[in-house]
């Protein structure tokens, strides 16, 4: 018995068929299937919860005609889109900053917030008190809201313990959410986020290699915890470039993904020492210099851009254009956190047009099969295709474009969130 059948689409936007992730003047050509003279558009995936067939209705139709499946999805009228990935997320914590909003409307900035005790280790303070129930809850709350705005892969950072205990706790909320909801998770440790009180930076660089990440490595290696990726922020008066790497390094010599913030506030040349190292990813790049442009261009590190971050912080916004004229591929990400709370890709893909000048293609390309590629997961998420995840959304529109188009309406579009074949999110 096969698990799913979709039929009678208007569209089926693949995205990426066969290509893998879009960089440069690729990404403002997404694959799409166009149902035609009353011919629909049909998706089969099986019992393990992969796409197996992708064709005109006719022809899964006669491919198909004796199966049996456990749902069945009529889209006449829809369109088919696959899940969105959030490629840069940080949910697991306590303590709300909604004080914080209020400050920065009146202008102070994320570091004078930071340096008066605000911010992250305000957030460090109240996630340290909570119990793995407590930020369970939080985090599951969250997902869910994700999920049904259409995101099926999130990457979920640790970031707000400081200290072993308190980090992997988060990483432990994180694996748990992973097992227990029907959403994809890749687990990034942050355990270099911003400097304890108390501690130089140099002190809590080495507590990271000589403490946190010994802990994490055993865990990881007796199969009790798993983590995809290591993140570090890398910043003025925070991680400098030659603790960075120190930090993603280590992490890279356990087996994680270098995936970390760079060239946020301050250009540090961070892009081309993550280049250099390899990097799966970096993100933010407000800063980045053209020279860092082409190192990660010619790395084949993924670019993640978070246009809510440049709009509530009110920073100058990466120079998105030059990065993808120069080759690279960009990803999306929402950076939710207490910092800044969006929880909606559909939302991001929409500012990062009119904040980034990205065309509608590659937003889509960006929150799909290029921020699977920033967790190395290009090769199972972010398109249809047949052998993938079988993640996607349906929308209630004849045409993609409606998504972002239509500013903050994606609970009215999106009639069906689906993740490894399973209808995980019905609008009725």
């Amino acid at each position: 018995m096969k698990k799913l059948l979709v039929h009678s689409a208007s569209q089926l936007v693949t995205v990426s068929s066969g290509r893998g992730k879009l960089g440069g003047s690729d990404m403002r050509c997404v694959d799409v299937l166009q149902a035609e003279k009353g011919r629909g558009l049909s998706l089969v995936v099986d019992a393990q919860g992969l796409i197996e067939g992708i064709d005109y209705d006719d022809v899964i139709a006669r491919a198909y005609g004796n199966c049996q499946f456990q749902n069945t999805v009529d889209a006449t009228g829809h369109c088919v889109i696959p899940g969105f990935v959030d490629a840069h997320t940080h949910p697991v914590w306590a303590g709300d900053r909604l004080h914080e909003f209020s400050m920065k409307l009146e202008g102070a900035t994320y570091m004078e917030i930071h340096q008066a005790g605000g911010g992250i280790h305000y957030t460090v303070d109240h996630t340290r008190n909570a119990s793995d129930d407590e930020l369970f809850k939080g985090l599951c709350g969250r997902l869910r809201q994700m999920l049904q705005a259409g995101t099926t892969l999130v990457e979920c950072k640790s970031g707000y313990g400081l200290e072993a205990e308190t980090e992997l706790k988060q990483l432990r909320v994180i694996d748990r959410a992973r097992m227990e909801l029907p959403v994809d998770i890749s687990s990034t440790f942050l355990g270099a986020h911003a400097v304890p009180k108390g501690k130089s930076s140099e002190e809590a660089t080495n507590d990271v290699l000589n403490v946190q990440l010994p802990r994490l490595k055993s865990l990881m290696d007796n199969g009790d915890l798993k983590v995809d990726n290591i993140d570090v922020f890398c910043e003025k008066g925070v991680f400098d470039l030659q603790q960075s790497g120190r930090i993603l390094q280590a992490g890279k010599s356990i087996g994680l993904n270098l995936n970390f913030h760079g060239e946020e506030i301050t250009q540090l040349k961070s892009a081309e020492m993550g280049a250099d190292l390899g990097a799966l990813a970096i993100s933010h790049l407000e800063e980045i210099s053209d020279d860092g442009i082409s190192a990660m261009a010619q790395s084949g590190s993924v670019a993640v851009v978070l246009p809510t971050t440049a709009y509530i912080l009110r920073l100058k916004p990466p120079p998105v254009r030059k990065m993808i004229d120069e080759g690279i591929a960009v990803a999306l990400g929402s950076d939710f956190n207490p910092n800044a709370y969006c929880l909606s890709m559909p939302m991001v893909m929409h500012l990062a047009c009119i904040l980034f000048r990205m065309s509608m293609s590659e937003s889509l390309a960006a929150a799909t099969i290029n921020a699977a590629a920033a967790l190395g997961k290009e090769d199972t998420h972010g398109s249809l295709e047949v052998g993938k995840v079988g993640n996607m959304v349906i929308l209630e529109t004849d045409r993609w474009e409606n998504i972002i188009y239509q500013f903050g309406c994606q609970e009215k579009l999106i009639k069906y969130v689906i993740t490894h074949g399973n209808v995980v999110w019905q609008n009725f």
